[in-house]
């Protein structure tokens, strides 16, 4: 998306395009005395230069991407009049891979969730979605976001990231138990970004021509398999090559080996939600695929690597809230939380015209009444600034129901979301670990929590092998004897 420009044939500029007299010499008084504050050119290096980061992202600091094109094979228009879904269909689009606890320079082989967000470029405008590699959350209300992802960062005293800390807010929340199973599982350790799925994760609404309405799940499968690290295997190469996913993406697709992944979704009518065993808007939960089979949609190519990582890439803003017509939000409280909490931090970080940024503009025209702010590039001359106005600026004036809204009712309240028949915390969980994993995974995933525990004093410890207890007693008996045995280990003289 970045404008490309012709080198400067004569040498370079200030930033305000006149010739610079030196790139290497600052303006001193004679060859030996002090440098002058009137050198603008110098003083001007040092400002940009001191200016030259932006905040990182609280979660999702370290990652890249790359742009592609998504593909329309079958026909899903009985589902959603969203132009980028129908038939043969081809949409520009951008995706930003990452880890989700990791900091800038963190390693990328860290165990972690990863994000898989998109930006589809469509004639509509953007639409966004922003998602993981694994199917569910680790919290359902974004109330709780904000405690999660501090309990993964770091102590205030020491600085330092602490496992009894992450542990103390999993066990206390057991909501979390389907993810942190997910995390503790293979798919924590992603080989690469192009061997791994990605997922919605949210439920969203589709809306079909004729105005029906359904809830989705979005599923993006990798072609090229789903591979992952052991525990070693991601140690070793956090130490030797802490950028490793980020090079392989780049590299892969410099020599023409383009990832790709096909795109296929669960489809549930919309009264049926109103009866479904489990809460279909509850992140922390997955939709039985024998109950909603996947249908498919089209194939995502990745085949272009950006020119410039840090404004195509660590200025990207991605946010659940850019939709277009035929796609909505859900009653998923995560969902609408984060509808207003990314646009958010995309104005803090970036600034509050981020979206004039060529790798966040649309691609149709923008006719907004939202004016002004910091770094206005897109100026709107002369038009009037406010609505109704007599002078041919148009505005939008519908009213009514929108086509994406949804029923609600009740007082309001600040409880927990209403459980199911079959909606407990660690119901999915149990289902994963029995019947998901093999028991070769089942026995690494014993080693890597009670790795993950090691150092975690009471009364946290005890909390947490009783959150696995209440996943699966077996699995708990194996995870408390695991730790006794890696702590005779670790005993002088064991």
């Amino acid at each position: 998306m970045a404008e490309k420009k012709t080198p400067h044939a004569t040498g370079s500029t200030t930033m305000h395009g006149a010739p610079a007299v030196s790139d290497r010499n600052s303006l001193t008084v004679g060859p030996d005395g002090p440098i002058v504050l009137h050198d603008s050119h110098l003083v001007e290096t040092h400002q940009q230069f001191n200016r030259m980061n932006i905040p990182e992202r609280r979660p999702h600091a370290k990652g890249s991407g790359a742009f592609g094109e998504f593909e329309v094979t079958e026909d899903v228009s009985a589902y959603t009049k969203a132009l980028l879904f129908q038939p043969g269909a081809k949409t520009e689009m951008l995706a930003r891979f990452s880890t989700v606890a990791g900091e800038l320079g963190s390693p990328d082989t860290w165990r972690d969730v990863r994000g898989f967000s998109l930006k589809f470029y469509t004639d509509e405008g953007n639409y966004d979605l922003v998602g993981n590699n694994t199917p569910v959350f680790f919290v359902r209300d974004p109330m709780k976001f904000t405690h999660f992802i501090r309990s993964q960062k770091r102590l205030p005293d020491s600085g330092l990231r602490d496992g009894e800390m992450q542990w103390d807010f999993w066990a206390n929340n057991p909501e979390t138990a389907h993810q942190v199973t997910y995390l503790m599982g293979p798919r924590g350790l992603p080989r690469t970004w192009r061997e791994m799925n990605g997922y919605g994760s949210h439920t969203y609404m589709w809306v079909n021509a004729s105005g029906e309405k359904f809830w989705v799940k979005y599923h993006f499968i990798s072609q090229q398999g789903v591979h992952n690290f052991t525990n070693d295997e991601a140690e070793r190469m956090a130490g030797k090559n802490a950028d490793f996913h980020r090079q392989d993406l780049f590299e892969a697709i410099k020599r023409g080996e383009f990832p790709k992944w096909d795109l296929y979704v669960q489809v549930m009518p919309y009264e049926e939600a109103k009866t479904y065993r489990y809460n279909p808007f509850d992140l922390t939960k997955t939709w039985s695929q024998k109950d909603y089979p996947r249908i498919k949609v089209g194939t995502m190519t990745l085949n272009r690597n950006p020119e410039n990582h840090f404004a195509q890439i660590e200025q990207a803003a991605f946010s659940p809230a850019a939709t277009v017509p035929g796609i909505g939000l859900s009653p998923d409280r995560m969902l609408l939380g984060r509808a207003f909490a990314y646009h958010d931090a995309a104005r803090y970080r970036i600034g509050t015209n981020f979206a004039q940024l060529p790798v966040n503009r649309p691609k149709n025209e923008v006719h907004s009444y939202n004016f002004d702010g910091q770094m206005n590039y897109h100026h709107t001359g002369t038009r009037r600034q406010y609505v109704p106005n007599s002078f041919g600026d148009s505005w939008s004036d519908e009213t009514g129901p929108t086509d994406t809204s949804w029923e609600s009712d009740g007082e309001l309240v600040r409880v927990a979301q209403t459980l199911r028949a079959d909606d407990d915390d660690f119901g999915q969980a149990r289902i994963l670990l029995r019947e998901v994993f093999s028991d070769d995974e089942r026995a690494e995933f014993v080693k890597t929590v009670a790795g993950a525990l090691a150092g975690v004093g009471e009364p946290v410890l005890g909390k947490a092998l009783e959150y696995w207890r209440n996943v699966d007693e077996q699995i708990a008996g194996r995870i408390e004897d695991q730790l006794k045995a890696d702590a005779g280990e670790n005993t002088p003289g064991a």
